[in-house]
């Protein structure tokens, strides 16, 4: 039901081996997760021995800085399913969708579709340009897919879904919402900044016009994103930056854009981040995309089961039957200050989690009435740790 390595597998964690605070129980792979020493070296090596622009210049240092920044845009493609020239480097997830909202020439007259799951990054960005209508999710956890359906007789223009909800873990049916919006003419855009960390081969198995997601989401460095889309729908886009390193020719009548993907790639990057990310990706593939969804699955598991066994907690969207990731978040009975419950776990267990809206604050307030309590598991966590951070929880809360 683990991985079969794992011990191997969380020797390469340097935060596991050698913590600032002492032993820990990283239970917060949701927001950001730890990093294998491969990813830390292949960032480090680019400092240490290049450090060179790319696409600018000729000499050596250059030129094979360039290389290596274009190996791991092929990485990538190769990982999601896609062609090189439909990967595109971005900062992070928000700002990849922000440039499909602000590039695609939507007006107030425009309808966006999105779900209640959605991150705020998947729902604000749309506000901004469009008309957005909004599925609501069901007490289980689940979209409602009655709903949804009776939003896309409305043929929108975009329809915008979470491929894993970052608060209850739960991954709605995705494949068959987007053929189903496909069919009612919607360009289709997924946030799978929960999902590729623990499935790969995201956007050929979704089949939607974009997806985005976050290296520091899947062991890779911060700053770092993908948007992902088919050539045909990018080139739809119009870049919402311009200047260095978008453009092929500039006079002083005349400026030619470079072909997609770079013309949405602005200024200098963060090269070493995105060769980073090229390690990242091989580091799961060598760790096995199958054995790292089973692991995900029964740490899922094990995390629902332990939660909802507890009488003082009350686990949000906790229908056991429906698809998950390992993420599960918890209201607890007569606590309103869960970020003090975070911060005993934290500073007297070792085990670190998150409190708060989650920066999905319309889907926790609608399921929980206030903020949660979340704790989310990744290819290094144990089942003893799951069981070390309950008893734990379970401790603190009796004490409250």
């Amino acid at each position: 039901m683990t991985l079969p390595d794992l011990e191997h597998v969380r020797a390469d964690f340097p935060a596991l081996r050698d913590p600032d605070a002492g032993p820990i129980v990283y239970l917060d792979s949701a927001a950001s997760t730890l990093r294998p020493e491969q990813v830390i070296d292949a960032v480090a090596d680019y400092y240490r021995g290049n450090g060179a622009n790319i696409h600018r210049g000729k000499h050596y240092l250059s030129e094979l800085a360039s290389d290596r920044y274009e190996n791991a845009r092929l990485s990538v493609a190769e990982f999601l399913g896609a062609r090189a020239a439909e990967v595109v480097f971005v900062r992070n997830t928000t700002e990849a969708l922000n440039l499909v909202a602000g590039g695609l020439g939507l007006t107030p007259a425009d309808s966006v579709v999105t779900t209640l799951d959605a991150h705020h990054s998947n729902l604000l960005p749309w506000r901004a340009h469009a008309s957005v209508r909004t599925v609501p999710v069901l007490p289980s956890g689940e979209v409602d897919l009655d709903a949804y359906e009776r939003e896309l007789r409305r043929e929108p223009r975009v329809v915008a879904l979470t491929a894993c909800s970052n608060v209850t873990g739960v991954r709605p049916p995705v494949e068959r919402m987007v053929k189903q919006a496909r069919d009612a003419g919607a360009l289709v855009v997924v946030d799978a900044a929960q999902y590729v960390p623990h499935r790969g081969n995201a956007f050929r198995d979704l089949g939607a016009d974009f997806i985005a997601f976050s290296a520091h989401k899947m062991c890779g460095p911060a700053g770092v994103g993908v948007l992902c889309g088919r050539l045909e729908a990018l080139e739809q886009l119009r870049p919402t930056a311009i200047g260095g390193g978008t453009v092929d020719w500039v006079s002083l009548d005349e400026t030619r854009i470079r072909r997609v993907p770079h013309r949405f790639e602005y200024g200098t990057p963060d090269i070493a981040g995105v060769i980073g990310l090229g390690a990242t990706v091989d580091y799961l593939e060598g760790v096995g995309l199958g054995e790292l969804a089973a692991h995900d699955s029964a740490l899922a598991r094990m995390l629902l089961d332990a939660c909802a066994a507890s009488p003082r907690l009350t686990v949000i969207g906790g229908d056991a039957s429906l698809d998950r990731s390992a993420i599960v978040s918890v209201a607890i009975e007569g606590v309103a200050r869960l970020e003090h419950v975070a911060r005993a776990l934290s500073d007297s267990y070792g085990v670190m989690c998150r409190s708060g809206h989650l920066c999905a604050q319309p889907l926790v307030d609608h399921l929980a009435g206030g903020p949660v309590l979340r704790l989310s598991a990744y290819l290094y966590n144990t089942p003893t740790e799951i069981e070390t951070a309950l008893d734990a929880l379970e401790e603190i809360v009796r004490a409250l």
